[in-house]
């Protein structure tokens, strides 16, 4: 029986591989103190994307996440760290300019879905959260903007 190998799945990842700037908004459109940075890059491996952020704001937590997929399935799921101590498994899905996270689970169920433009340049995305699995609304918006981090 031939197997899915997962080098086909992870390529649907290469759009995100890179350095980004982040920009961080409230729901109203605000513009948060402070800057961020994103790096999109292949873990030595192949097999995993690894993705460290950092932010300029005491409030917001620097992170790892791991980004890898089940090719059997064609499903995608990222394992997220923060130096906060949090820690969190997302489903994900990416495709048709779209990237999506979620969860259901304490502390709350979370929501992230960004646009991916035409050109690649720019991802604007929305995390939103509930307090039960159904009634989310929106937490914070994330605007990603390809280029130096520096």
């Amino acid at each position: 029986m031939e197997q899915p190998i997962a080098e086909v799945a992870l390529r649907a990842l290469d759009f995100l591989v890179g350095e980004w700037t982040l920009e961080a908004r409230s729901p109203g459109g605000e513009p948060w103190p402070g800057k961020g940075s994103v790096a999109f890059a292949w873990h030595d491996s192949g097999a995993h994307l690894v993705v460290r952020s950092s932010v300029d704001q005491p409030e917001a937590p620097d992170s790892i996440s791991v980004i890898g997929c089940d090719a059997g399935n064609g499903t995608y799921y990222q394992l997220y760290s923060d130096d906060r101590g949090g820690c969190r498994v997302y489903d994900m899905s990416v495709g048709d300019h779209k990237w999506t996270l979620s969860r259901v689970g304490a502390p709350f169920p979370q929501r992230f879905t960004a646009t991916v433009s035409a050109d690649g340049a720019t991802m604007i995305g929305l995390w939103e959260k509930a307090e039960d699995s159904t009634n989310y609304t929106a937490d914070f918006e994330l605007i990603y903007r390809r280029g130096s981090t520096e």
